[in-house]
């Protein structure tokens, strides 16, 4: 069964009208600056998988797409934020992360690109120094903080900036300083208080707008999933509890594969339901696999960043990839969005993996859209579009519901 195949004259049919209604939708909620998506091609099932606020990847985008990139942050930030001429980055503290450095030193350029003077740095770096990136050495610009009218005031260099663009995720909590000046994106979406159910929700109120537009089942375009909340997994009782909604959820994904004549084996996915980088993730075909685990595994299943108990799980229907490299290696879509339009892609390729397997490992290798993308078919590229901007809408939900906080 192709799905993405047999419909894809369907979707271009009905572009203009798609074009339309994402017009609206986006006249309705406030649109990210920028966010980051990972997508699952099954062929039979396209689907968003993990959604990010504060993407740490724009180092894998390819040189063509820089300019459609830059422009976008460009209309983003003279629409929301006029007159603003100074953006501050500010990072994360992953000094030894030198993929991550090479992300901000993308990034800066792309806002220098976009015509805005760009600093970084944070407060979690005191003195005026270096990150090392893979290319080199990035400069760090001095943080401090002031109180002004009673309020704590970030400065760069005894001067506050037009607009701080957050690639924090703050999981750690609030950044002292950030309330009292102009912030993108929003700090109530960072993981002390986003949760990936909360995306779910509100993305597949929009999914299933898109299939009744589109007059095809919305399970096509989005995988099936539910919250096991208060599971302490230390507990034999909580495992107990959490192996039976396994099952049960792994029993209603066989009937659906069956009544489509998919040939293939349920899995699910445990993940903590805040973010954690791609960590703390569980792959399972059977609820009875959770009473079997070792404390190493526990431990892994129950990471988090920052330390953080970890009680509510999301349990996600494992979609496999249909994608491979020339070697057969297993591909999945990283899309990056700006203003809420996909901008840029890049492809997560690890030939250590299964076609199901979590393919976010360090084993992981990128390949921007220019050097392989061609190869995946204009009719997948239409799709995984699609859903990635579906899922920036569902983030705008997401920071109405979350109102002034």
């Amino acid at each position: 069964m192709t799905f993405v195949n047999e419909y894809a004259a369907l979707l271009e049919s009905k572009r203009s009208d798609i074009v339309a209604w994402m017009a609206k939708k986006r006249s309705e909620v406030p649109i990210p600056i920028y966010g980051s998506v990972d997508i699952r091609d099954a062929g039979w099932k396209v689907s968003v998988v993990d959604a990010n606020h504060f993407p740490a990847g724009f180092n894998n985008i390819g040189e063509e797409e820089k300019p459609v990139t830059a422009e976008l942050l460009k209309t983003h930030i003279q629409r929301e934020f006029p007159n603003c001429s100074w953006v501050h980055l500010y990072p994360e503290s992953h000094t030894r992360n030198t993929g991550y450095v090479e992300n901000l030193i993308a990034l800066k350029e792309l806002l220098e690109i976009a015509g805005f003077r760009c600093t970084v740095g944070s407060v979690d770096f005191e003195d005026l120094g270096h990150l090392n990136g893979i290319s080199g050495p990035m400069k760090l610009d001095t943080v401090t903080q002031i109180e002004v009218d009673g309020k704590e005031v970030m400065q760069i260099d005894g001067r506050t900036p037009d607009l701080i663009l957050l690639n924090n995720d703050l999981t750690d909590g609030l950044v002292e300083g950030l309330g009292s000046q102009m912030v993108s994106p929003p700090p109530s979406m960072g993981w002390h208080r986003r949760r990936k159910s909360q995306h779910y929700e509100a993305l597949q109120e929009y999914v299933d707008e898109m299939a009744e537009m589109l007059d095809v089942d919305s399970w096509h375009l989005m995988a099936e999933w539910f919250v096991s909340k208060d599971k302490c997994l230390d507990k034999e009782a909580c495992r107990i509890e959490l192996a039976a909604e396994v099952n049960q959820f792994l029993d209603n994904l066989r009937i659906k594969y069956q009544s489509l004549g998919i040939d293939r084996e349920p899995v699910a996915f445990i993940k903590n339901d805040r973010g954690t980088y791609g960590l703390g993730i569980m792959t399972v075909t059977n609820g009875e696999q959770l009473l079997k685990l070792s404390n190493r595994k526990m431990k892994k299943l129950m990471y988090s960043k920052g330390g953080v108990d970890v009680e509510n799980f999301l349990i996600q229907e494992g979609i496999p990839t249909v994608l491979k490299n020339e070697q057969g290696a297993p591909v999945e879509p990283v899309v990056y969005l700006v203003d809420g339009q996909a901008s840029s892609w890049f492809y997560r390729i690890n030939s250590k993996k299964s076609d199901i397997d979590n393919l976010n490992s360090p084993s992981a290798q990128f390949e921007s859209f220019s050097q392989s993308g061609g190869q995946y078919g204009e009719h997948a590229h239409s799709w995984h579009a699609l859903v990635a901007e579906l899922s920036m809408l569902a983030m705008g939900k997401e920071l109405l519901s979350y109102g002034n906080e």
